[in-house]
């Protein structure tokens, strides 16, 4: 198992702003919290949807307007509210994961005297995203990879988030297989591709469960067709599937993964219009890499993938070695 995130980026117990967009910003910070320590007094500044509903319970929270992905106008319009909260607490670091809000908060919590720390999505393997390239330019914002291959410069490095899963061998399943198709909540972006795909192998039936997003096919598809789903829900139906199909997004990605769930995961292209941009192909790369799951591209989904992925499941071990702590004290 990976040693803890450095010290240096909150003292043990220390009170943190911790901010960040939902989705897989979200989702890594909530990890990154996991091996830090923060004290029960640290805020979460986010958007309010249902994820950060759920996920934040019972933790301090202050929601933000949403600011989308390279929104200017949305990232300055919060900026007044930022530098409230930083003018009626003290925090002993302030921590993001990005995406655009924090290159208007973290600038600002340095200059209130805050530490303030970005740490790279997992998903850029190769290099920066256009946040990361911005604090980087920015003086006294620390920044941090999660990926050694590229640390140089002001780039420093954490342990990746992703370090300590594994993958394992499971029962295989009889047909027909129940499998969970779950596009991701990414606003203006249609992946007819993964739709088409998982259609052509023959295997969707009354039993197929689908989130679709902005993906207009709810009257075409057989099965359990949704727009979206709860966070209750859609952990429902990923656990109750024997093959999850997602985009490669890393918000999806480390909640099936921490669900012990051995996921496929279908890439978003921004030459089919999936997407802004082609991260989520880094994200495939590390995923085959590690051996976490399958990524393949939307349209090559097929039958000997997803029976390949219902034979496997995850280990966490950052969980068991936790529990086995607990163990140890009681």
């Amino acid at each position: 198992m990976q040693e803890s995130f450095d010290s240096n980026i909150l003292g043990a117990g220390g009170k943190a702003l911790m901010i960040c967009s939902t989705g897989g910003h979200l989702t890594e910070l909530l990890r990154i919290e996991s091996r830090i320590g923060a004290h029960e007094d640290s805020l979460w500044v986010t958007f309010d949807t249902e994820q950060s509903r759920q996920q934040l319970a019972g933790r301090r929270v202050h929601h933000l307007p949403y600011v989308g992905p390279r929104d200017l106008k949305g990232t300055i319009f919060a900026l007044p509210t930022l530098r409230r909260l930083l003018q009626r607490e003290k925090f002993d670091a302030a921590i993001s994961t990005g995406a655009a809000i924090a290159t208007a908060a973290l600038p600002l919590a340095r200059l209130h005297g805050v530490p303030s720390t970005y740490v790279e999505s997992v998903c850029r393997v190769r290099g920066p995203s256009a946040t990361g390239r911005m604090l980087a330019r920015m003086r006294g914002v620390d920044v941090r990879t999660q990926h050694p291959s590229w640390a140089k410069g002001r780039w420093g490095t954490h342990p990746s988030i992703l370090a300590d899963y594994r993958s394992e061998q499971r029962g295989v399943k009889s047909d027909p297989l129940r499998v969970f198709i779950t596009l991701g909540t990414i606003r203006g972006y249609r992946f007819d591709s993964i739709i088409d795909a998982f259609l052509a192998t023959g295997m969707a039936n009354e039993d197929t469960v689908w989130q679709l997003g902005d993906t207009d096919r709810l009257d075409s598809l057989p099965g359990s067709v949704n727009r979206y789903l709860s966070p209750d829900e859609f952990a429902a139906a990923a656990a109750d599937a024997d093959v999850v199909v997602t985009h490669a997004g890393v918000g999806t990605l480390l909640e099936l993964l921490g669900m012990g769930i051995f996921p496929i995961q279908a890439v978003r292209r921004a030459t089919r219009y999936e997407h802004v941009d082609d991260h989520q192909l880094q994200i495939a790369e590390l995923v085959n890499g590690s051996g976490i799951g399958i990524a393949v591209e939307g349209p090559d989904l097929t039958e000997k993938t997803i029976r390949l992925a219902a034979s496997r499941r995850i280990v966490d071990g950052l969980t068991v070695g936790q529990e086995s702590l607990a163990m140890a004290g009681a």
